[in-house]
C-alpha cells in the first residue's frame, strides 16, 4: 500500500511538473536557453567568482516551490506584484499588510469585491491569487512589518515592496541590512557574505508617475542612501488652514481638524472612513470655500485630504509592477542582467522610463553603519537635542529614546514607554550635566529596527 501511494505521489508530481513547462513555456523560453548577453550584469556577476547563468529544466520548479518572494502592501500596486508574481512562476509568496479593505479600495485593487469590505487585504488578496493561479500558495500575514523579526525576514530570497509610506520602506531597508552578515578577506578586510544578502525591490506610484528599484543591501545603494531625495511633508500652518485658506485642501482641512471639533465638543475622533462623515466634511468644505471664493472643492477630494490618500491610477500600478516582477525573476533566475539600479516612469509625458545607477552614501546610517555627528551647545536641554534629531534630515527621527554608558547622572537618559515618568525630568536638564563632550549616544526610534550611534560634540 504504501509504495502504491508512494507511484502515485510520484506520477502526480511529474504531471504538476508537465503541465507547469506547458503553462509557463514562455518563461521556460529564458529558462532553457542562453543568449549573448545572460551573463552581462546578473546576478551572479556580483560574486567575486563569478555565478554563470546555466540554462535547465530545474529552474522552473525551483521557482514553483523553493524559491520563497515576500510581497509587503497589499493595495493598489501589491494586488498587481501578487498577480504578476503568481503568473511568471512563482509558487511560494508571503504578502504582509496591516490594512483592511474599504470601499473606496474597489476601483482599482482588483483582487477585492464589494462583499469583502471590512476584511484584511492580506488574506483577501491571498485567497484570490490562489483560486486563480493553480499551484501558487500565497501565506498572508495580517500585522505591521514591525510585527516579524528578522528570522521571519531571513527565509526569502528576494523582498518586493508595494508600499506607500516613506517610514515603512525605511524599517524594512534597515532591516534587511541588518541581516547581511560579513565575512573575511584574503587580506583581512571584511566584505558583506552575498549569501546572506537578500534582494530588496521597490516600486512605487503617485498618479502617472512610478519608479522600480533594485536594492542589494550593503552591496549597492540602499533605501536610506538617497533619503535626502524625499523632503519632508510640509505641514500647513494652522493658522492658515483657520484663517487665510488659499486652496480647496485648506477648506478640507479646516472641515476636518477645526470644525468638527467646534460643532461636536467632546466627540470621540471622527472615522475617516464613514460614509456620512465624508460627506459632512465635504458639505461643511464647499461652504467655507463659496465663503472665501475658492474653487475645486469635491467629495472625491475631500476623502483624498482626510484619509491622506496618494493619487493611484492602475495602468501606472500595472506597469511598475511588471517592472518589479519582471526584475524578480532576473535575479531569482540569474538569467539575465538586473536593473541597476532605479528607473523612473513618467507616463504623463508619454512613454519615458529614463533609468540611473544611485551611489551608496558612505555616511549611511543603515548599510554603512556610520555614527551620526551632532553639535550642540553645552548649555541646551536634553529635550532640545532630542528636538535636533528629530529636524535632521539624516536621521528623521519620530520619537527618540537616549541612553549611554557612563552618562554623568545615570546610563539611560530619556526612554519613552513605561519609564518615560522616570526619565522626564532630564529633559529639562543641559545636555552637559548629563554626558561629556564627545560621548556616544545610543538612540532608539520607531522608524529603525536597530539603534543609531550619535556622537554630541559641544560647541562651546
Amino acid at each position: 500500500a504504501h509504495l502504491v501511494v508512494a507511484k502515485s505521489r510520484a506520477a502526480a508530481a511529474q504531471q504538476r511538473e508537465m503541465d507547469d513547462a506547458e503553462r509557463f513555456q514562455d518563461v521556460n523560453r529564458v529558462l532553457l536557453r542562453t543568449s549573448p548577453l545572460a551573463n552581462h550584469n546578473n546576478y551572479g556577476t556580483l560574486f567575486p567568482e563569478r555565478v554563470p547563468f546555466e540554462p535547465s529544466a530545474d529552474i522552473l520548479p525551483f521557482l514553483r516551490s523553493m524559491a520563497r518572494v515576500l510581497v509587503i502592501g497589499a493595495g493598489g500596486l501589491g494586488c498587481e506584484l501578487l498577480k504578476d508574481l503568481a503568473l511568471v512562476g512563482f509558487g511560494q509568496i508571503d504578502v504582509i499588510d496591516l490594512d483592511t479593505i474599504d470601499v473606496t479600495n474597489l476601483n482599482r485593487q482588483f483582487l477585492f469585491r464589494k462583499a469583502d469590505v471590512g476584511r484584511p487585504k492580506a488574506e483577501v488578496a491571498a485567497e484570490f491569487v490562489m483560486r486563480r493561479v493553480r499551484g501558487v500558495t500565497v501565506t498572508p500575514h495580517f500585522c505591521k512589518i514591525q510585527d516579524k523579526d528578522g528570522d521571519f525576514y531571513r527565509q526569502f530570497q528576494i523582498i518586493v515592496l508595494g508600499l506607500d509610506s516613506i517610514e515603512a520602506r525605511r524599517w524594512i531597508n534597515s532591516m534587511v541590512c541588518s541581516l547581511v552578515t560579513y565575512e573575511s578577506g584574503a587580506d583581512g578586510a571584511l566584505t558583506p557574505d552575498l549569501t546572506s544578502v537578500i534582494p530588496m525591490i521597490d516600486g512605487g506610484t503617485e498618479g502617472l508617475k512610478g519608479h522600480a528599484r533594485v536594492i542589494f543591501p550593503k552591496v549597492t545603494a540602499c533605501f536610506e542612501c538617497t533619503l535626502d531625495l524625499f523632503p519632508p511633508q510640509v505641514a500647513v500652518p494652522l493658522c492658515t488652514i483657520a484663517e487665510t485658506p488659499r486652496n480647496a485642501a485648506h477648506c478640507v482641512l479646516y472641515a476636518h481638524l477645526i470644525q468638527y471639533e467646534r460643532e461636536h465638543p467632546g466627540s470621540p475622533k471622527p472615522d475617516t472612513d464613514d460614509p456620512e462623515y465624508q460627506m459632512w466634511v465635504f458639505s461643511k468644505a464647499a461652504e467655507r470655500a463659496k465663503q472665501f471664493g475658492i474653487a475645486g472643492v469635491s467629495l472625491t477630494q475631500a476623502q483624498g485630504v482626510i484619509k491622506n490618500i496618494i493619487p493611484a491610477i492602475a495602468s501606472t500600478n500595472a506597469v511598475i509592477s511588471a517592472m518589479c516582477a519582471n526584475e524578480a525573476l532576473k535575479i531569482v533566475t540569474n538569467s539575465s542582467a538586473y536593473l541597476n539600479n532605479n528607473t523612473m516612469y513618467m507616463g504623463g509625458n508619454g512613454l519615458y522610463a529614463p533609468t540611473f545607477a544611485y551611489e551608496r552614501n558612505p555616511s549611511c546610517i543603515a548599510c554603512s553603519g556610520s555614527r551620526i555627528e551632532l553639535s550642540a551647545r553645552r548649555t541646551a536641554t536634553l529635550e532640545a537635542v532630542l528636538q535636533m534629531l528629530v529636524d535632521d534630515e539624516r536621521t528623521r527621527f519620530k520619537a527618540p529614546s537616549v541612553r549611554t554608558d557612563g552618562g554623568l547622572r545615570g546610563d539611560t537618559l530619556y526612554v519613552r514607554g513605561a519609564l518615560e515618568a522616570t526619565t522626564r525630568k532630564n529633559l529639562e536638564l543641559p545636555i552637559c550635566e548629563l554626558v561629556a563632550d564627545g560621548a556616544l549616544l545610543t538612540v532608539t526610534d520607531a522608524t529603525l529596527p536597530s539603534n543609531t550611534t550619535v556622537v554630541i560634540n559641544f560647541t562651546d
